[in-house]
């Protein structure tokens, strides 16, 4: 079949790095460095300083050291003029904005950072869910506004309680995958969301939610009711670290799920269209494939993004009703439509699990509309149907499947985990220790033994040992974290992001200790991966509302 592509080459082509932020002789030459300084602090450590060349869309970051120092080697940027932008919750640069990168003599440049006058532009979601009065509680139906969008949408805005009541039934019309750039209308809603019960109890909450947003943005007055708070900066190991950014070709692009292929390929979905796209890490080179549209009149975006073991890449379809595999050698799609008694208007074909298809050839779905798990047989094409719960059911969300195929699924609308039996189909469910934890997004380790997934209510790292059926659990530093997904690496440790804090968190399960690396730009992250294939292990995931992919390189 034909496939439509899109091709964006970077200028810049960037290679690996290696950076000394210590006191170390042996250091890499380095193409720009210099000393982050203010009045108020004098040198300053934890500000992130980012490098772009004109032209590129291509962004690498470095953190200031204890001295205050940052340095970006030789290997990292090519000659010509960059520009320069800092992360210091509290400060602007007043200077310099911009360097020229010579390939005769390194360049140097001393930044001055000054007090902001715009505070309340520099919070991450998390530092307004700080900021605002009220019990944990009133605050925690927020995590659903960040789904589209940023909270500053709702805190800036001068709406009465009464307003806030008809703007979230407008919005309860929008599927997920949408943004201010693109929103999208749901044909119809989950089961869950149907019936007089449940519409009568969503009357009553948005009521509630109203009046707690009526209370904490800008209908009052011009200035916020409360104090704005802010996080302290990243010190010691959470500044050793490389960032490097590939902005997409399109702003509506939301990159969901990331994955880096055993070539080093990296490739992407998008949330809210029909869009598969590959990115080479050296260059910045994107080629971005048009995925099939099964039901045009239903909104448009993949929830999820895995490789199967012969290499090919399968995408949940979500309310297109189906799931695609993708071939990268031919380039062709090959579409798996759900049959007429499964395939309604509220279908959302969110999850898909290849991993393991060559055991038994079959893959596993999960329909995000009935809650339901599928099971489809690549040889017949035929699904089998499992229901963990009674329809209307609690909200089942993710799927991941062990050596012999047996799933294990997290149930986002409790507190549990759950595992299908391939063999027999026996459904085994198995709860948290955190009530209300929302189990989201997980992944299990290599070799089966452990499943890590987050928890995104109890605001905590889970993982479940197979083997002893107990589930163990960590809660991040930063308030209001909300994991999302959670990747182990090849060492025994976790990453998870964050939808709230722009955020990555580096888990010791040996000794509770989690290292977070700031990011410098607003970064919803959902999926997350953890490539074993470099020394250290490479984080990567999608910045879902900044049409970007992060890369973040620890350097310990």
């Amino acid at each position: 079949m034909l496939i439509k592509a899109i091709v964006l080459t970077a200028i810049a082509s960037l290679n690996a790095v290696v950076l000394d932020t210590g006191t170390s002789s042996a250091q890499a030459p380095a193409a720009l460095s210099g000393q982050v300084s203010s009045i108020e602090e004098g040198a300053m450590e934890g500000v992130l300083v980012s490098a772009k060349k004109q032209g590129s869309n291509i962004t690498v970051t470095v953190v200031s050291n204890a001295q205050g120092r940052y340095q970006f080697p030789a290997t990292k940027l090519e000659p010509g003029r960059h520009s320069i932008a800092v992360r210091a919750v509290g400060y602007d640069l007043q200077g310099p904005t911009g360097v020229a990168i010579s390939a005769d003599r390194p360049a140097t440049a001393d930044l001055t950072l000054q007090k902001t006058k715009n505070l309340a532009a520099q919070l991450t979601n998390a530092e307004w869910l700080e900021s605002m009065p009220g019990a944990p509680d009133q605050k925690l139906f927020l995590q659903n506004c960040t789904s589209c969008h940023s909270l500053q949408l709702p805190l800036y805005s001068v709406h009465d309680s009464a307003a806030f009541v008809e703007v979230q039934k407008r919005m309860a019309l929008y599927a997920a995958g949408s943004s201010p750039l693109l929103p999208q209308k749901l044909v119809a809603q989950r089961v869950s969301n149907q019936g007089e019960f449940a519409l009568a109890r969503r009357a009553d909450l948005l009521k509630s939610q109203a009046e707690f947003l009526a209370s904490v943005n800008l209908s009052e007055g011009p200035k916020w009711p409360y104090a704005l708070k802010t996080f302290p900066r990243p010190t010691g190991r959470a500044t050793r670290v490389i960032i490097t950014q590939y902005d997409l070709p399109q702003e509506t692009r939301m990159p969901h799920d990331v994955i880096v292929a055993k070539n080093g390929t990296v490739w992407y979905d998008s949330f809210a269209e029909q869009i598969l796209g590959k990115l080479d890490p050296k260059t910045g080179k994107i080629i971005e494939y048009v995925v099939p549209t099964l039901k045009p009149n239903s909104p448009k975006g993949s929830l999820a993004l895995r490789a199967d073991e012969d290499g090919n890449l399968w995408l949940g379809m979500s309310y297109q009703a189906g799931v695609a595999r993708f071939d990268p050698t031919a380039e062709t799609f090959k579409t798996f439509p759900l049959p007429p008694q499964l395939n309604k208007d509220y279908t959302q074909t969110t999850e898909v699990e290849p991993s393991h298809a060559k055991v038994d050839g079959k893959v596993w779905i999960e329909d995000s509309g009935t809650y339901s798990i599928y099971r489809l047989d690549l040889a017949s094409g035929q699904f089998e149907v499992f229901q963990p719960f009674p329809i209307p059911s609690v909200n089942i969300y993710d799927i991941a499947s062990d050596r012999d195929n047996n799933v294990y699924f997290t149930v986002y609308g409790r507190n549990d985990i759950g595992r299908i039996d391939a063999k027999t189909g026996q459904i085994a469910i198995i709860p948290t220790p955190s009530k209300n934890s929302a189990p989201r997004r997980g992944t299990l380790d290599a070799d089966g033994k452990n499943m890590w997934f987050g928890e995104f209510r109890a605001n905590k790292v889970g993982v479940f040992n197979t083997n002893t059926k107990t589930i163990r659990e960590w809660t991040p530093p930063t308030p209001w974290f909300f994991p999302y997904d959670v990747s182990p690496d090849r060492n025994g440790e976790a990453w998870t992001g964050s939808m709230l804090t722009d955020r990555v968190a580096r888990l010791d399960p040996k000794t509770g200790q989690f290292t977070e690396y700031l990011l410098p730009t607003s970064t919803n992250i959902r999926r997350t991966f953890v490539d074993d294939s470099t020394t250290p292990v490479t984080f990567w995931a999608g910045s879902n509302h900044g049409h970007a992919i992060v890369k973040l390189e620890p350097l310990d």
